[in-house]
């Protein structure tokens, strides 16, 4: 009860084009009476049975979503009927969830009782082991909306053995339009990002994000053959003037001396305060352009275009710009958002496959941390993702791009939600700088890194082995590093000490209590020592 069963049964059968039921409803509409009047006069025993007779035909209809009161599988031929006859899906909220959906609903009469949250764990310890022994599919409701439940959903409905003409629902929204945009919320600093294929190539798509006549495009000699001359012609088309600058392409060149090259070429070409800079590239580039784009002139409008699969889940959205310092990763910066993302998952096509690997890492933190559902989605699809299955892509950006805004709305300057995106940060900044910026990607060291954070979450107490094999097991898969590289113990903890999260003096990490839910803790150090013994053997 109170998971949300009737909301999403109905949105998913709106999707599905199907007729949408509530069991309960059928029920009330048969006896002419109120779920509650009929446990105070004839008790839960016989409302079961009606209950039971209703499921019994309702699962003999086809085309149509039913959404079940909480207690209907305790009848054992319910059960039966529900897993036979249909795909059943259980939506798993937590105690504390359910208590706040329902405490002012009058409508639950199992709950009219002195103490609800005692009841709650009652049921669901009666109630637990029939729903995963009827369901097909487990769905943690969690912190998403509906909206993002549905979607879930359907991504996983397709994955089910026999699921057949299912295929149309493999990334719902791209089956509807070539585009999705959502919404970074964050008041008179607010911008859309935009998903989908094609986008470079649309003048009217990428003009309306661009107020000025002159546009600069920074971008570096690997992308600037696969994309610039395309960007330029959409520019050229929507009317705009534009400044073509190149960099040197690599982690190594996130510089102070690249930096000057971009504010020479700006000064060069007597570039205004109106003029908008927009970010080519991956995720160098972009905290690069951002950061140019913050100081010159003390703050010129800029636009976000990403071309790798990590800057389209997560660098490019939220506003953290930047350039490297040789005794830290991203020391040097500014919070400056842009005035658009655009996210074109073309571009990714042309991607290596070492670079797509590096991306993922991303797209699981989100899972790990926040999303649990998208986790398991992600273990369903990883090796779509890899295989760069477009569908499969587009989906991944989306979510990864909806939680992100959702965190930055929430804490845009990183006074505290915003730092669980850190996660496998703290171990992969400092193999980053152990090994020297560029040996490993960014990428490859988070992924490592969070294989890392999950062991000693592990060793902390905060998630169970499972989870933590999972977690290591899908960074495997997705073609990334699960072994750390032998820096010494003191030059681990050297580095880690040089971390914009710590405070006082003390590490500050990102680790997961449970899979699915962040946890900004300091480690003792001999769990702290054991984690490192363990993941660099």
């Amino acid at each position: 009860m109170g998971s949300g069963k009737t909301t999403v049964g109905r949105a998913l059968a709106k999707k599905l084009n199907k007729r949408f039921i509530d069991s309960d409803h059928e029920i009330e509409a048969r006896t002419g009476v109120s779920i509650p009047v009929i446990f105070e006069i004839e008790g839960e025993a016989s409302f079961r049975q009606r209950e039971a007779d209703v499921i019994r035909d309702l699962t003999a209809q086809d085309d149509i979503v039913l959404a079940t009161g909480g207690g209907a599988i305790l009848n054992e031929q319910s059960r039966q009927y529900l897993n036979s006859r249909g795909t059943v899906i259980y939506l798993r909220a937590g105690i504390n969830s359910i208590l706040q959906r329902t405490r002012h609903d009058k409508n639950r009469p199992l709950l009219r009782t002195a103490d609800p949250r005692k009841k709650l764990e009652d049921l669901a310890v009666q109630r637990e082991p029939f729903y995963q022994e009827v369901a097909h599919l487990v769905i943690e409701t969690g912190r998403p909306n509906v909206q993002h439940l549905v979607l879930s959903i359907l991504t996983q409905l397709d994955q089910l053995p026999g699921a057949g003409d299912s295929r149309l629902i493999e990334a719902p929204f791209m089956q509807q339009t070539s585009q999705h945009s959502l919404q970074v919320d964050l008041g008179e600093r607010s911008y859309p990002i935009d998903i989908g294929t094609s986008l470079l190539g649309n003048p009217q798509l990428v003009g309306r994000h661009i107020k000025g006549e002159r546009v600069a495009v920074v971008t570096n000699t690997v992308v600037a053959p696969l994309y610039l001359e395309t960007l330029l012609n959409t520019l050229r088309a929507a009317g705009k003037q534009v400044v073509p600058i190149i960099l040197p392409d690599g982690e190594e060149h996130k510089t102070w001396s690249s930096l000057m090259l971009v504010f020479d070429a700006l000064l060069q070409a007597k570039c205004d305060r109106k003029t908008t800079l927009i970010a080519l590239g991956g995720g160098v580039i972009g905290d690069l352009t951002g950061y140019a784009a913050a100081s010159y002139m003390r703050g010129v409008p800029f636009i976000q275009i990403p071309t790798t699969l990590l800057s389209q889940v997560d660098s490019s959205v939220g506003g953290k710009t930047g350039i490297n310092h040789p005794l830290g990763k991203n020391m040097i910066g500014a919070f400056y958002q842009p005035q658009a993302v655009i996210a074109d998952i073309a571009t990714l096509n042309t991607l290596p496959d070492r670079e797509l690997s590096a991306g993922l890492a991303e797209v699981i933190k989100h899972g790990a941390i926040i999303d649990a559902a998208f986790f398991d989605w992600i273990e369903a699809n990883i090796q779509k993702l890899r295989a760069k299955d477009p569908a499969a892509l587009a989906y991944a950006v989306l979510r990864s791009c909806q939680i992100k805004a959702d965190v930055v709305r929430q804490d845009e300057r990183e006074g505290g939600l915003r730092a669980i995106l850190n996660f496998g940060h703290t171990f992969g900044h400092a193999i980053e700088s152990g090994m020297g910026y560029g040996n490993w990607l960014h990428g490859e060291a988070v992924g490592c890194g969070m294989v890392m954070a999950a062991d000693l979450s592990y060793r902390m107490g905060h998630i169970d082995y499972v989870s933590k094999v999972r977690l290591q097991n899908l960074v495997e898969a997705a073609g990334l590093p699960v072994v750390a590289p032998d820096l010494g113990e003191e030059r681990w903890l050297e580095l880690m000490e040089v971390d914009k999260k710590n405070e006082g003096g003390q590490i500050k990490f990102i680790l997961l209590k449970p899979l699915g839910a962040p946890l900004i803790t300091a480690a003792p150090k001999d769990h702290l020592l054991a984690s490192l013994r363990a993941c660099i053997c």
